[in-house]
């Protein structure tokens, strides 16, 4: 093929047209010698010569005219051949013309802006879109280098293959309009020009301004709630704060057994009341992404059991055992959060305790998988969860025992917040579940090892001791463990029938009986034929130890055992019943102690309730108090005792109060201690509020200590005592 021709057709009539020109020269050669031959024979007649001549010239007349014949066909053929070719061409102009008219069509149906300029940005084409963007006709745009009015311009991208894009808010004549251009380089007969492609965006940036917005609302109303929390946090705070510490003081006077049970009833809804405020604030905290974590080292040993004893009357209270059990694989002390990790293990702990009736809980921490992970494992014996539930137990406000007749009370808050504590501290929390089978809960966070550890614990030698254990399987299992862990063989006996058949069958190094769980064979066990015997008691059973100390135990151990208890019991055995296996006995919360000789305190308490408290408390403590209701009335206070030479000892300092607040007062305080000299007075702050930034603020205003109300005899004493200690190491 050669232009669309089939090359036959192309070379035949070239051939004829050789041919033409060729006759026209031989056919006059050969009639100019016919006729020189003519003229020779009638010059010599002859005849036969001139035949010859005439046949000779007619014969080349035929080819002539054969010639001639065949040129005009081939000439024939080739007009019909160039007629096709320009019916072809005909046929393939008017198709282009019908694409170009169609896609033109399509360009200007579309709702895109098209424009194309030159290199000098004069416009070569604009579709009708452009046109009524600019407000103008085509004819008057093109060749010109109209653009609209920019009102904004948004940043431009730059795309691999070249391509600009970037937004514009123009002027048009049907008002303000966002413009989405894409910009491309184009080649044309003209040489290359730039392409423009333009699409309105003006709903889709209403839409993002709207989104922005409710953004915008959406943070101040999370704002306001947050202050809202605050305010009501401090508005319910403190009547409660009245309500415990009320409580806690009726139940110290002479109260017939009926009163001190409506007593204790008050304080058990308190707590549970303010439990469920410190959930709902932790809560908000996390829903607004202000959780914040402190990684400071910590003993993750004395945590987890620590902990354990704080829940522990809890479970006792339904007559559940509960124990714990840290690996000695696990680092004493590590870097992390300690006060959010012991959150989390207490909801867990709380659930399980809340959804047992029979059976018990156990904590179990071990080493993760991975780099610096931490297993803590909380398994019960409770109802269990179907595994439909396992998720939606995480949710907000969600519980598996749902709907009007439920029959465990709470807000659903706990493993929500613990889910988001766990995850905050790049850890998960997972569940395995089956109802009537139990829980197990399994928090796996990482921990690394602080840079200077805890001394381990003194773990005792047991290689070659058979020690049987008489206790619930929760319990006797972990201690079991622990006991295994330190080379000794155990055998456990949930009930005392069985632990009197294994005592007659062998000798036993070490015998161990729950108080609880053989408690009418408590003496007969108490005598066997075992050198080491120790009663496992609970801390209000202390004082049944002097007739199980007659019965005939060796020692006796508080539960929940802690590792460094048992150990000591274990390494000391001959130091007798009473002998106190640690420095601080486990679950003995003897009295805080106070300060020497009592401490000048001006406390500065504008609710009569609140101050009557504190009062008694200070009182209590052996401390001697002075009133005052405002941030003014205790500068002035304060003021009138520094300059007569006295000063306070301490000042207690509430955080609202109205006219000058106790943020003012301090750093009032602060400014003249600067300025004129002199000691140091401690100021502890006193407040209903629960938030961080509370603390940061009483900090800075210059604070030494901080406490949230409600009061109670512990925390004030030992922050008192901290805050003395730290105002003589400043001074």
């Amino acid at each position: 093929m050669q232009g669309g021709i089939p090359v036959r057709r192309v070379f035949r009539p070239r051939a004829r047209t050789i041919a033409a020109p060729v006759a026209v020269i031989i056919i006059p050669a050969f009639a100019a010698a016919f006729l020189a031959a003519i003229a020779s024979a009638g010059a010599s007649n002859d005849l036969h010569l001139l035949v010859i001549s005439a046949t000779a010239l007619l014969g080349v007349a035929g080819g002539a005219i054969g010639l001639l014949i065949a040129r005009n066909r081939a000439l024939g053929h080739e007009l019909r051949v160039l007629r096709e070719r320009a019916e072809d061409l005909s046929d393939r102009n008017w198709e282009l013309k019908e694409a170009e008219e169609r896609t033109k069509s399509v360009l200007e149906a579309q709702g895109d802006v098209i424009v194309r300029r030159d290199g000098s940005g004069r416009i070569t084409y604009a579709n009708d879109a452009f046109c009524t963007l600019g407000g103008r006709r085509r004819e008057e745009l093109l060749g010109t280098d109209f653009t609209p009015a920019v009102i904004a311009q948004g940043d431009t991208a730059l795309s691999s293959d070249g391509t600009r894009s970037h937004d514009q808010k123009v002027a048009t004549a049907d008002g303000e309009r966002w413009i989405a251009w894409r910009e491309a380089a184009v080649r044309t007969a003209q040489g290359t020009e730039v392409q423009c492609v333009g699409r309105d965006v003006t709903d889709r940036a209403q839409a993002v301004r709207a989104l922005a917005d409710a953004r915008d609302q959406a943070e101040a109303a999370n704002r306001a709630k947050s202050r809202f929390l605050a305010m009501v946090s401090h508005e319910i705070r403190t009547p409660l704060s009245g309500i415990l510490s009320m409580s806690d003081l009726l139940l110290d006077t002479s109260l017939t057994p009926e009163q001190t049970t409506y007593a204790r009833a008050v304080e058990a809804s308190g707590d549970t009341l303010l439990s469920l405020i410190d959930q709902i604030l932790d809560f908000s905290k996390i829903e607004a992404g202000r959780l914040d974590l402190e990684a400071r080292p910590f003993d993750l040993h004395a945590l987890v059991e620590e902990m354990v004893e704080l829940i522990a009357p809890r479970a006792q209270a339904k007559e559940l055992a509960i124990a714990s059990y840290v690996d000695d694989d696990v680092p004493r002390r590590v870097v992390g959060d300690a006060a959010r990790l012991r959150q989390v293990l207490l909801n867990l702990a709380g659930n399980a305790i809340k959804f047992t009736d029979q059976g018990g809980v156990e904590i179990v921490v071990e080493r993760g998988s991975g780099p610096h992970e931490i297993d803590f494992v909380v398994h019960d014996t409770g109802i269990g969860v179907s595994p439909a539930e396992h998720d939606r137990i995480f949710l907000e406000f969600e519980q598996a025992d749902s709907g009007a007749a439920r029959k465990f009370a709470g807000t659903g808050l706990g493993l929500a917040i613990s889910r988001r504590i766990s995850e905050r501290m790049g850890g998960h929390i997972d569940v395995a579940s089956a109802p009537g089978v139990g829980s197990s809960f399994r928090v796996t966070v990482p921990l690394p090892a602080a840079a200077v550890d805890t001394p381990a614990i003194l773990a005792p030698d047991l290689t070659g001791w058979d020690i049987l254990i008489v206790a619930p399987p929760v319990e006797a299992m972990l201690l079991a463990r622990r006991l295994m862990r330190w080379g000794a063989r155990t055998c456990v006996a949930p009930d005392a029938a069985l632990s009197r058949k294994l005592l007659r069958e062998q000798a036993w190094s070490a015998l161990f009986v729950d108080h609880a769980c053989a408690r009418g064979a408590c003496d007969e066990l108490a005598c066997a034929a075992v050198d080491v015997r120790i009663v496992l008691v609970k801390p209000a059973a202390r004082h049944e130890l002097p007739a199980l100390k007659a019965a005939g135990f060796s020692g006796y151990l508080v539960k929940p055992v802690r590792a460094a208890s048992l150990a000591a019991r274990l390494v000391a055995t001959e130091q007798g019943f009473d002998h106190v296996p640690v420095v601080t006995d486990e679950n003995t919360a003897g009295e805080p102690p106070g300060m020497p000789d009592g401490l000048a305190i001006l406390l500065a308490e504008d609710n009569e309730i609140n101050a009557l408290l504190a009062r008694s408390l200070l009182t209590r403590l052996g401390h001697r108090v002075t009133l005052a209701t405002s941030g003014a009335t205790a500068l002035e206070a304060w003021l009138s005792a520094r300059g007569d030479g006295q000063g306070y000892g301490l000042v207690l300092m509430d955080v609202h109060m109205p006219g000058s607040d106790g943020i003012e007062a301090t750093r009032r305080i602060r400014a003249f201690e600067s300025e004129r000299g002199g000691p140091r007075t401690p100021i502890i702050a006193l407040t209903a509020n629960a938030f961080d930034e509370d603390r940061e603020a009483c900090l800075l205003a210059g604070m030494d200590g901080f406490l949230t109300k409600p009061l109670d005899r512990e925390r004030l004493a030992a922050a008192l005592a901290s805050a003395t200690v730290s105002a003589s190491l400043a001074a």
